[in-house]
């Protein structure tokens, strides 16, 4: 489920839930609520009060809030899907990516196992992904499986760092 669908199913349990999620989107894009604001062109303090509980959104405001949040998590123009173990999404600190002229979002998808990697990358093609990064062991069946670019991640540093590990493990 996308961030605006998370809002704009909220919106229609209750005030409070819709509160609830636009709290937890917006922490989980990296954002606060000034920089939403800049970027929404909702006024600061209307946010506040949305967010706070002492307003409740019209519907131009709610309008305003999905289409930005759609907008920047890249439903609208795609994002670029992240399969990988929880662990080395956690090390992902940018959730949006500056290439040359463009703002990227990234979304990530957690695998454990190759079955759960392939899944992730259909889900992440439905979810309107534009490209999608994976490990090599996974990427040659993804490629087969997609009509999206799918680049693979080449772990040169972390492989190093793991033979040592090795190493140091049966000394």
């Amino acid at each position: 489920m996308t961030y605006a669908e998370k809002l704009m199913k909220a919106a229609f349990i209750s005030d409070e839930k819709l509160r609830e999620a636009m709290k937890e989107v917006l922490s989980e894009m990296g954002l606060s609520a000034r920089e939403f604001s800049a970027v929404s062109s909702i006024p600061q303090s209307t946010l506040y009060k949305i967010m706070s509980g002492h307003r409740e959104p019209n519907i131009t405001t709610l309008r305003q809030i999905v289409k930005t949040i759609r907008e920047i998590e890249g439903s609208e123009t795609g994002f670029i899907a992240v399969i990988a173990a929880r662990p080395v999404l956690d090390e992902i600190k940018e959730k949006r990516m500056k290439i040359g002229e463009r703002l990227l979002v990234l979304r990530e998808y957690s695998a454990t196992n190759i079955e759960e990697a392939i899944v992730a990358a259909v889900r992440a093609e439905r979810d309107g992904a534009a490209a999608l990064v994976c490990a090599p062991i996974v990427s040659p069946t993804v490629e087969k499986l997609l009509s999206i670019p799918v680049a693979t991640i080449i772990p040169r540093d972390s492989l190093v760092r793991a033979i040592e590990v090795a190493a140091r493990k049966i000394e």
